[in-house]
C-alpha cells in the first residue's frame, strides 16, 4: 500500500510539474525569444533580421553609423566589441545600446576576439568572452527586448573544430547561470563556416544545452558558400530538422570564386531567415565595404546591391514592433505618395519625373525617398526640387547632394547615379523632421 502511494504520489507530481511546464512555456519570452526555427519578439510577431555588420571596437567614432544604416531600411546591427583580449576592451556598451534604441534597431552584440581561437594564437575562448558579458551585465539585463548576445564571433579556427560543441555547450550555461536571459546567439566553428558540418551535425546538443531554449546558431558565408547547391544543401538541413538560424556575415561574389550572394538573398528571404551582412565600412580590404570612408552617400557596388537590390535590405526589412514599427505596430498615418506630373521635354529631349514616398513615419520624425526616372531619352545629370510644408526639415540624406536655403530644398545626383538610359531610374533617400501636417509636396525634375 505504502509502495502504491509513492507511486501514485509521484505520478501526481509529475502531472503537477507537467502543468507548471505548460502554464509557464515562455521563460524567454521576456524580449527577443525563438519559437521553433523563428525569432520572435515578446508579444509573438515574428521578427526577421535584416541588417548590417559594423566594427564599431574599431572605429568607436564613427557613432553616426547607427543612424546611417538605419536610414538606409536596416532593422538589425550587428556590432563588434572587443573583451581586452585582443581589441577594446568595449566598456561604452550602455551607449551603444542606446544608440541602437535610439535608430530602432536591433542590437546584435558579440565579442570579436574569440575569433579561430585554437588556430589564432591570440584569440580569446568563449569561456573569456562570457566573462566579459558577466562584466557588463549591468549595461545588458533589462534589455531583452532589444539586445541579442552573440556570444563570440567565429570562435573555434579550423584546427580541432570539434572542440566547438563542448565549449559552445559550457558557454551558453555559464550565460543562464548568470542571469541573462537574453536570446544567445552562436556562430559556427571553421572561422564561421562549418565546412566540416560541425555545427550542423551537433545543433540539437546546442540548443537543449540552453535552460531557457531561447538560442539561434549562426552560419558565416563566404567562399565555402560559392555555389548554390552548397547553400542551398546547408539551409535544407537546419530547415528539416526545425532549428532557428541566421545567416550572421556573407560577403558578395567580386569574383568566381567567392560566395554566392544572390543565392544567400533569395533563400533567406524564402525561407524568412534573418541575415546580417559583412560590413559598413572600414574593412583592411575594402572591397567588403558598403560604404566608402563610411559615407551613406558613397554606397559602393555591395552597398548599392544589399541596401538596394532585389531581397536587398530595403525591399524587405520590418522595423521591429518594439519600437511601433512592423504589421502588428500603430504607426502614424502615412500620406498616400504622389507622383509629379511628366514634365514636357526640354533641352534636346531630355527630361525626368521624379515621385515622393514617405517610407516610415514616427512622432516628429519621418524617412523619404524619391525616384528618379529618366524621359524617353538618356540624361547625364539630374536636379530634384520641392518645397518643404511648414514645420518640415531635411535632417540627412544618402545617393544625392541635398541643399536647403529656407523651406527650398533642391536634390542633384551624386556622381554614381546621374547617368541614366531612357526609360531608368534611381532612388534617394532623407530623414527629416516634422510638426502639424506631414505633407507630402509637388516636385520638379529637371535633366542634362
Amino acid at each position: 500500500m505504502k509502495r502504491r502511494l509513492l507511486t501514485l504520489g509521484a505520478a501526481f507530481l509529475v502531472v503537477v510539474a507537467s502543468v507548471l511546464v505548460f502554464v509557464k512555456p515562455a521563460d524567454a519570452a521576456v524580449g527577443l525569444h525563438v519559437e521553433g526555427r523563428t525569432i520572435v519578439e515578446a508579444n509573438g510577431q515574428p521578427f526577421v533580421m535584416r541588417g548590417v555588420n559594423h566594427p564599431h571596437v574599431w572605429y568607436t567614432g564613427r557613432t553616426d553609423s547607427f543612424a546611417d544604416v538605419k536610414a538606409l531600411g536596416a532593422n538589425t546591427v550587428r556590432v563588434v566589441l572587443g573583451s581586452g583580449k585582443r581589441w577594446g576592451p568595449s566598456t561604452d556598451v550602455p551607449n551603444v545600446v542606446s544608440l541602437c534604441k535610439q535608430n530602432r534597431l536591433i542590437c546584435v552584440l558579440e565579442v570579436h576576439d574569440t575569433t579561430g581561437y585554437g588556430e589564432e594564437g591570440a584569440a580569446a575562448s568563449l569561456d573569456e568572452a562570457v566573462d566579459y558579458w558577466i562584466s557588463q551585465k549591468g549595461a545588458l539585463v533589462g534589455q531583452e527586448g532589444y539586445v541579442v548576445i552573440n556570444i563570440g564571433n567565429e570562435p573555434i579556427g579550423n584546427v580541432d573544430a570539434g572542440q566547438w560543441t563542448a565549449a559552445t555547450t559550457a558557454a551558453i550555461t555559464k550565460m543562464r547561470a548568470n542571469g541573462f536571459a537574453h536570446l544567445l546567439m552562436v556562430d559556427a566553428p571553421n572561422w564561421g563556416q562549418d565546412w566540416q558540418f560541425v555545427m550542423r551535425d551537433n545543433a540539437q546538443t546546442i540548443l537543449d544545452a540552453d535552460s531557457r531554449h531561447n538560442t539561434v546558431l549562426s552560419i558565416h558565408m563566404y567562399a565555402v558558400f560559392h555555389t548554390a547547391a552548397a547553400i542551398t544543401d546547408y539551409l535544407d538541413r537546419f530547415e528539416a530538422n526545425g532549428w532557428p538560424l541566421v545567416i550572421g556575415e556573407f560577403g558578395w561574389r567580386f569574383n568566381a570564386n567567392e560566395v554566392d550572394h544572390e543565392t544567400i538573398l533569395a533563400e533567406a528571404q524564402a525561407r524568412g531567415l534573418g541575415y546580417l551582412a559583412w560590413s559598413w565600412s572600414g574593412n583592411t580590404d575594402p572591397i567588403l565595404d558598403m560604404a566608402t570612408d563610411f559615407d551613406p552617400a558613397r554606397l559602393t557596388t555591395w552597398g548599392q546591391r544589399i541596401f538596394n537590390g532585389a531581397n536587398g535590405i530595403k525591399a524587405t526589412a520590418s522595423e521591429a514592433t518594439i519600437f511601433g514599427g512592423g504589421p502588428t505596430g500603430t504607426p502614424s498615418p502615412i500620406p498616400t505618395p504622389t507622383k509629379s506630373p511628366t514634365p514636357t521635354p526640354t533641352g534636346g529631349g531630355k527630361a525626368c519625373a521624379a515621385d515622393y514616398r514617405v517610407v516610415g513615419q514616427w512622432a516628429g520624425g519621418f524617412q523619404g525617398e524619391i525616384r528618379v526616372t529618366a524621359g524617353d531619352s538618356a540624361i547625364s545629370g539630374w536636379t530634384v526640387t520641392w518645397t518643404l510644408a511648414s514645420g518640415q526639415a531635411v535632417t540627412q540624406a544618402w545617393n544625392a547632394t541635398v541643399a536647403t536655403s529656407g523651406s527650398a530644398v533642391t536634390a542633384r545626383n551624386v556622381s554614381y547615379n546621374g547617368s541614366l538610359g531612357a526609360g531608368a531610374a534611381t532612388t534617394f533617400g532623407f530623414l527629416g523632421s516634422w510638426s502639424g501636417t506631414n505633407a507630402v509636396p509637388p516636385l520638379s525634375c529637371t535633366a542634362s
